[in-house]
């Protein structure tokens, strides 16, 4: 039985018809994690942030899809309950709708994920459209874009002015119109990802956004304390593991040097005759 009280896997449809009910998304990127956060979540996201939590690359760019799909496929074995959604990664759909749908297709058929999710948004409506028409269920991603950090200038919290925060309004509701089933709304400033939520009949998810959003994400090693190259002013560290590893590891060494481990307990002796 799963924390909820239920046992049944969660689909897409269901995750939709929770506008309103407080859903709980984590990044994951192996099956050992997945397995972990599985009980406890209603969305498992591979994130692109892997390039960064796992590759140790500096931004998100260089992500592959080859690497998305490997990840997904390993999240996916790790859950039973959570719908599973992937990340498309830089490159991989803004070329065109059939590129969008080619690739995203390949995700699903080579992970068995339930769902992408791509960033964009009046831009991106096209494109959305096109995917969900043809079967591929699609998480938008407005606000603080990380895959367009570049033009962004880095990155920045937006709905700051009146410009942007209409941007980020009308961009939510144009992939909301376009057929996505859920949004996330990142690095938007608090009131206007509240009235968003409240607009828009779709949920979303808010990460450094409201906590009128209609669910959260976060990277799991920010919850878990394990990467410190950076932390954000929306996480909150629910452990601090990266500490503890750090001891274990040192503990680890420390018996090696000494030649304290392995002990006997810890090899294997010829039997008694």
């Amino acid at each position: 039985m799963s924390v909820h009280g239920e046992s049944k896997p969660l689909t897409v449809p269901s995750l939709r018809a929770m506008k309103g009910t407080p859903q709980v998304w984590l990044t994951a990127y192996t099956t050992p994690m997945a397995k972990l956060l599985d009980p406890h979540c209603d969305v498992l996201l591979v994130g692109d942030s892997l390039g960064m939590v796992v590759y140790g690359l500096p931004t998100t760019l260089a992500v592959t899809l080859d690497m998305m799909i490997a990840h997904g496929a390993a999240v996916v074995r790790g859950a039973q309950r959570a719908v599973v959604v992937v990340d498309m990664p830089f490159g991989s759909y803004q070329q065109s709708p059939q590129q969008a749908f080619a690739n995203a297709a390949r995700v699903l058929a080579e992970t068995g994920a339930q769902a992408v999710k791509l960033e964009g948004g009046v831009e991106m409506a096209e494109t959305i459209r096109f995917l969900t028409a043809r079967g591929i269920p699609v998480c938008g991603h407005v606000g603080l874009m990380p895959q367009s950090v570049n033009v962004a200038g880095g990155f920045r919290a937006t709905g700051r002015t009146h410009d942007e925060a209409a941007k980020v309004t009308a961009d939510a509701a144009a992939v909301a119109a376009a057929g996505a089933f859920s949004i996330v709304l990142e690095g938007t400033l608090e009131p206007v990802a509240a009235a968003i939520s409240a607009q828009l009949e779709i949920p979303t998810i808010g990460i450094g956004a409201s906590a009128a959003c209609d669910g959260q994400v976060l990277v799991i090693d920010d919850v878990l304390g394990t990467f410190n190259d950076f932390t954000p002013r929306f996480v909150k560290r629910y452990a601090a593991l990266g500490v503890e590893i750090s001891r274990a590891a040192g503990a680890y060494a420390a018996d090696v040097r000494a030649r304290r481990f392995p002990g006997v307990e810890h090899t294997f002796r010829k039997a008694k005759a």
